[in-house]
């Protein structure tokens, strides 16, 4: 019998109790995002645990665990965890280092929850910095200088930009639409002092489809600009959290992961992609509806992908989120608040750390901190990640988490 990628995913999450909800966040933490960064990455790593400490009250020495995104500031560097842990003076019983791309932020609190789990340490760090703009060490050994290059198809634009023209071909595209999200994120950005300021300027639905196209149907505003800066949250086991007192927790209730999707097989639909199977499997094991998120953080580094992953997660059917996206209010205040901190391509993309923004402002939202964008329901929120572009597909890793606060 044959069994179709939703099964799978279902399948995978049987038996999951999303590591028996045991381990928790109790603190984030996020630098000013900037254009290019006169800072070194240490420095940007630093106020991280700086900002982390002095949020929780759990000291320096206590903090055994460090789990980092891949930085293309350190692409260069074989020892990133080790290095990491000797610049920061922390003293750990685990590390490691998530190099799943924009996934990565997810997958480290994925990995540091497993950790916390199986005893292996108490407090992690989840770090993620970057500084993309000022040191791009990247060396990618793969297709691209051989396949794609060569023929002018060059950089995530291009490839966004061929997901989109197929995507339009199957179902029609309202490029209003995608224009009504540029804009909603926009001014979530305007009210996030931590945005980059370059980004922190209205605009309208005219200026997203007038902007300049960069690789057609691609245009300026679709597309992240890349930034530096650094975030992070601590992960702690929940009977840590009781014993310190700490009155705001989130907890990760569901995670999904998926890489290489459909790999086995030659020719794809580039508009299935593998966010189907990883948010089936989070919303599994999370026992949760879509109907429930107070709030949703999609990656974004071009706005076709939200509208993607509207459809694979099920808020819509595929080719259905254009019509979606027209009858809903996505402002902290509306129907479903989206990306509240501006999102990357408003807030700015801090190279392989940029995951992290999204990430960190769901926690600020469930910890009722987010100020004049805070949303009305914090109970909950759903958090995505993309990471890397293979030949031929969509998007290398996609995942998923789901969040809630206090449970």
């Amino acid at each position: 019998m044959c069994t179709t990628p939703v099964e799978v995913g279902r399948e995978e999450a049987k038996g999951i109790e999303m590591y028996q909800k045991d381990a928790v966040i109790v603190g984030y933490a996020e630098t000013k995002i900037v254009d290019k960064s006169d800072r070194d990455i240490w420095e940007l790593s630093a106020e991280i645990l700086e900002k982390v400490i002095i949020q929780t009250g759990i000291e320096k020495d206590e903090i055994d665990g460090l789990v980092l995104s891949s930085s293309m500031t350190a692409a260069g560097s074989v020892f990133w965890s080790q290095t990491n842990a000797d610049m920061l003076g922390l003293d750990l019983k685990f590390t490691q280092t998530v190099d799943i791309g924009g996934c990565a932020p997810l997958g480290s609190v994925a990995r540091a929850v497993m950790a916390v789990n199986a005893g292996l340490c108490t407090n992690v760090l989840c770090l993620f910095s970057d500084t993309q703009a000022t040191e791009d060490n990247r060396r990618v050994r793969a297709f691209q200088q051989e396949w794609t290059n060569s023929l002018g198809y060059m950089g995530p634009p291009a490839a966004f930009g061929f997901i989109t023209r197929r995507y339009e071909h199957q179902f029609g595209l309202d490029y209003a639409a995608l224009g009504k999200l540029a804009v909603a994120q926009r001014n979530h950005a305007i009210l996030n002092d931590m945005a980059v300021e370059k980004l922190r300027k209205p605009i309208t639905v005219d200026d997203y489809l007038n902007s300049r196209m960069i690789a057609d149907p691609i245009r300026l505003l679709d597309c992240v600009m890349v930034c530096d800066g650094a975030s992070g949250v601590l992960v702690t086991s929940r009977k840590n959290a009781e014993r310190k007192g700490f009155s705001k927790i989130v907890v990760p209730i569901g995670y999904g992961e998926r890489t290489n999707f459909r790999a086995s097989e030659s020719i794809i639909d580039i508009t299935d992609t593998g966010h189907r199977a990883a948010g089936e499997a989070a919303l599994s094991q999370a026992g949760v509806k879509l109907s429930d998120f107070g709030s949703f953080h999609p990656y974004d580094d071009f706005i076709i992908a939200i509208v993607m992953q509207l459809e694979m997660l099920g808020f819509c059917k595929p080719g259905q989120g254009c019509d979606y996206v027209r009858e809903r209010s996505f402002s902290f205040d509306g129907d479903l608040p989206l990306n509240t901190g501006g999102g990357q391509i408003s807030a700015g993309q801090c190279g392989l750390a940029g995951g992290g923004t999204n990430l960190v402002e769901a926690v600020r939202q469930m910890f009722g901190e987010a100020g004049s964008r805070q949303v009305s329901d914090t109970k909950t929120a759903l958090v995505t990640g993309i990471g890397g572009i293979p030949y031929g597909r969509n998007w290398a890793t996609s995942a998923v988490m789901a969040l809630t606060a206090n449970g």
